[in-house]
């Protein structure tokens, strides 16, 4: 199975600039998207014209914001849109598949902003999540989650470090939220398999050139819970595909 996660950064602009090609291209059994930023009105025909998908949607309260949405050929068993928490939950960060083989979280971190202002909002998003994905997996399932983390974990994962130590999305506390993960016994699937591979990203700003000059900062990941390592066979970032100021990421898994 090929998963991939892709912040699309507006869903109609993507689609506008090539994104049904890509997703033709990719041919991934499971797509999972954020920051969609459109309600369910919005959403493109051509989208919907992509048969091959099942497609399950979370759209924020407000407009023009946040959102996840999940493409999967396969039907789930269950879904579930919520933490249980309203300030996290009327946002539309999360979306949670229930498949045979495991459970799939596509989540869209919040980001601490410029001020600092939603950090404390962002950890605290990370400590809900992580204890409703440790549940899941300490009663038996196989677990995987992917998305936005809006944090770069080590000084390898973004081209500039020394300059960006103040910056969200790199603040130490975020960072430790990072190791926590590992910590608990998550898999950051792309370092298992390049763990000293450096100038690999996921997202770079839209000023100064930064894509074309690759200053950017590896944020988006796919953890997994120790008992899929058996079936990871590959992660891999897709630099290439254009459309959004993020690329997408991916893993191969088999069952």
């Amino acid at each position: 199975m090929k998963l991939i996660s892709w912040n699309v950064n507006g869903l109609r602009a993507v689609t506008r600039n090539g994104f049904i090609d890509q997703v033709k291209k990719m041919d991934a059994d499971i797509i999972c998207l954020q920051e969609t930023k459109l309600q369910n009105e919005q959403i493109p025909e051509e989208i919907l014209r992509l048969t091959d998908y099942h497609q399950y949607w979370n759209f924020a309260q407000r407009k023009g914001y946040s959102g996840v949405a999940t493409f999967s050929k396969q039907e789930p068993a269950k879904i579930k849109r919520e933490l249980g928490i309203e300030k996290f939950d009327s946002e539309g960060r999360v979306l949670i598949t229930h498949y045979d083989s495991f459970v799939l979280f596509n989540v869209y971190f919040p980001n601490g902003q410029r001020d600092h202002g939603r950090v404390a909002y962002k950890l605290e998003f990370y400590a809900e999540l992580l204890k409703m994905a440790n549940a899941l997996r300490d009663a038996g399932n196989k677990v995987v989650i992917t998305g936005d983390f809006n944090t770069a974990h080590r000084e390898i994962d973004l081209k500039n470090p020394k300059s960006n130590q103040k910056t969200s999305g790199f603040l130490p506390e975020e960072r430790a939220w990072i190791d926590r993960y590992l910590q608990a016994g998550w898999i950051d699937t792309f370092r298992h398999f390049f763990p000293q591979l450096k100038d690999q990203y996921t997202w770079w700003s839209y000023r100064f050139n930064a894509r074309r000059r690759n200053i950017g900062w590896r944020i988006d990941y796919f953890m997994i819970s120790e008992n899929l390592l058996p079936h990871l066979k590959q992660a891999f970032i897709l630099p290439e595909v254009m459309g959004s100021d993020h690329c997408p990421l991916g893993i191969e898994l088999a069952f």
